[in-house]
C-alpha cells in the first residue's frame, strides 16, 4: 500500500534552516507529483509547494524565496529545504501524494520555530 513518511522536523530559532524529507513506497514514484502541506494550530491545511514529476514547481507566496522543494527519483523521496524561517511557519508538515483522485497522507512532522 501507499506509504509516506516524513523525517527532518525539529525546534529551530527564526532565521535558522531545516530540511524535510518525506519516503514514498507502494508507487511508482517518478509517476507522480508531491506535494509539501503544513497546519498550523487552530488553522486550516494549507499548501507549501509541489513539484510535479517533470519537476516543476509551485509554491505559496508566503513561502517563495525561502523554501525550495525537490526530489530523488532514485531514493522514492520528496524534500523541502526550509531556510529564513518565521515563527509563523511553525506547523506540522505532511507529505501527500494523488493518486486517481485519492489524496494519500503521511503522519507528519513538527517545526517549531521559536527562540
Amino acid at each position: 500500500q501507499v506509504q509516506l513518511v516524513e523525517s527532518g522536523g525539529a525546534l529551530v530559532q527564526p532565521g535558522g534552516s531545516l530540511r524535510l524529507s518525506c519516503a514514498a513506497s507502494g508507487i511508482i514514484f517518478r509517476l507522480y507529483a508531491m506535494t509539501w502541506y503544513r497546519q498550523a494550530p487552530g488553522k486550516q491545511r494549507e499548501l507549501v509547494a509541489t513539484i510535479t514529476r517533470g519537476g516543476n514547481t509551485n509554491y505559496a507566496d508566503s513561502v517563495k524565496g525561502r523554501f525550495t522543494i525537490s526530489r530523488d527519483n532514485a531514493k522514492n523521496t520528496v524534500y523541502l529545504q526550509m531556510s529564513s524561517l518565521k515563527p509563523e511557519d511553525t506547523a506540522v508538515y505532511y507529505c501527500n501524494v494523488r493518486i486517481e483522485q485519492r489524496n494519500y497522507w503521511g503522519q507528519g512532522t513538527q517545526v517549531t520555530v521559536s527562540s
